[in-house]
């Protein structure tokens, strides 16, 4: 069952190596995501995995690394083959620097449907009695006329519904997120987030794909870090065990 979950971005500005001299634009992002990974640890799931896109859904072992070199800098982070998609490589970095160890990395694509991006969240959550996930996946890239997909006036709505379910804990409103939308306004996070949400739905009994997903209230959520500083949108959210 799901315990825990941090919600992170993944720009590659986000490690202080690829950003150089402009690593100080991102500091409160970056301590934001430092925080999430802490608490998601603190919380002791038995079983810790790191989701985020990739080009092929497919799950990697704990020793799995990946490789900035696409993205400029030949930086290997990880033991393992440099086999991990960016948003994976960058969940890698957040918890090498906390202190953590995933016991796998799953990639989804972001042409994975909403049923199987939930059964696949349902999947993880009953893979152990304490599971936690470090969900990775950033918002639409169409904030402003720099973004990388230059700019949609959808783009500010949409995010608004992202950051407002994960400060919410609103399972049901990241599986109602439409995929159609989220990949023309570039969110690289969609498919990511809507495995939370099945993950949150599962509760040792519900594990199919008409379940209930309504469970806000098994959750102390904050949402620590809502930006665009390039256009892009960037959340950071932490989903804790509700206090009783």
């Amino acid at each position: 069952m799901l315990i825990a979950a941090a919600v992170c971005p993944h720009p590659p500005l986000l490690l202080p190596e690829m950003a150089g001299t402009a690593a100080g634009e991102l500091d409160g992002l970056r301590d934001a995501c430092f925080q999430a990974a802490r608490w998601l640890l603190a919380a002791d799931s038995a079983v810790l995995v790191v989701v985020g896109e990739g080009a092929v859904t497919r799950r990697y072992p704990a020793e799995s690394a990946g490789n900035m070199r696409p993205y400029g800098l030949d930086l290997t982070i990880g033991p393992g083959p440099a086999v991990l998609p960016l948003s994976l490589t960058v969940g890698r970095w957040l918890l090498d620097r906390t202190g953590g160890e995933a016991a796998a990395f799953q990639a989804v694509t972001d042409e994975t449907g909403r049923d199987e991006c939930l059964a696949l969240g349902r999947e993880l959550a009953g893979s152990a009695e304490r599971v936690g996930l470090l969900v990775m996946g950033d918002g639409s890239a169409c904030r402003d006329e720099k973004a990388p997909g230059y700019f949609d006036p959808a783009a500010e709505g949409f995010d608004a519904s992202v950051a407002r379910a994960l400060r919410n804990a609103d399972a049901a409103a990241l599986a109602a997120l439409d995929p159609v939308r989220a990949r023309d306004l570039q969110a690289a996070g969609r498919a990511a987030w809507q495995v939370l949400a099945g993950a949150a739905s599962f509760d040792g009994h519900a594990a199919t794909a008409g379940a209930d997903i309504d469970h806000q209230d098994r959750f102390q959520a904050a949402l620590l870090a809502d930006q665009a500083p390039y256009g892009v949108g960037y959340f950071v959210a932490s989903w804790l065990p509700a206090l009783s």
